[in-house]
């Protein structure tokens, strides 16, 4: 446990940015499961949306270090390559 002024704040902090950090992850994850599904159903306009804001949600926490810069570009990547196969 902490035990002192500087340590206790440093769990403050750490515990912020886990929670942010868990919610950037989460958003980025039901982004990718709409997207996912929208390519399931064959619907191209849905995928379009949700490819598009699912790229604005990787890019942001790939700029925060929320993720690893190289796993957006795959993730982003693999969505590219599933859309195109829709066309």
């Amino acid at each position: 446990m902490a035990n002192n002024r500087s340590s206790k704040k440093r769990v403050k902090q750490s515990e912020v940015r886990r929670m942010r950090n868990r919610a950037v992850k989460s958003a980025v994850r039901t982004e990718i499961k709409k997207f996912d599904k929208a390519v399931l159903l064959g619907d191209k306009e849905s995928a379009k949306l949700s490819m598009d804001e699912g790229f604005k949600l990787l890019d942001g926490a790939g700029s925060k270090g929320v993720m690893h810069k190289n796993t957006t570009s795959r993730k982003k990547s693999r969505m590219y390559k599933a859309y195109s196969k829709l066309a």
